[in-house]
């Protein structure tokens, strides 16, 4: 993997990493929902002054009804639905415990991945899996 990707990748990870801690104290003084509210309108915020910045605002609307409307969906089902409900574990539960949970939705994709996309089964793939597995037992060993 080129280096650069590497770098984002660590990043992308200490990012993910420390939001839980800040979200988790965050919704000790408000719902899931109005959590939610004002991290998307404080996203959308910035992401309107990117656009105006950055001159993007032609690209923005040159993009396709099929590909604006994928991305409506994706924003709906993990941007709005899967926020709320990990909020809504997130408060109820330890952090250490919810988000090793929810950070098994690469089992879901690879599973979809192969059903829907067609990709191929690996050794490595099926390895992963089973890790993914062994790791939410050893999170929750209920």
């Amino acid at each position: 993997m080129q280096s650069n990707i590497i770098l984002l990748l660590i990043l992308t990870a200490l990012l993910w990493g420390v939001t839980p801690i800040i979200e988790k104290r965050a919704l000790q003084g408000a719902e899931p929902f109005i959590g939610l509210i004002f991290r998307n309108m404080t996203v959308t915020f910035i992401l309107v002054i990117a656009v105006l910045a950055t001159g993007k605002i032609k690209e923005v609307l040159n993009t396709s009804p099929r590909t604006m409307l994928l991305f409506a969906f994706t924003g709906v089902t993990a941007g709005l639905l899967a926020m709320l409900t990990y909020f809504a574990a997130l408060k109820l539960g330890a952090t250490s415990k919810v988000v090793p949970v929810t950070a098994t939705y690469p089992l879901v994709t690879v599973i979809l991945g192969v059903l829907i996309l067609g990709e191929q089964v690996t050794l490595m793939r099926v390895i992963g899996t089973i890790l993914i597995i062994a790791g939410i037992w050893l999170v929750h060993p209920t």
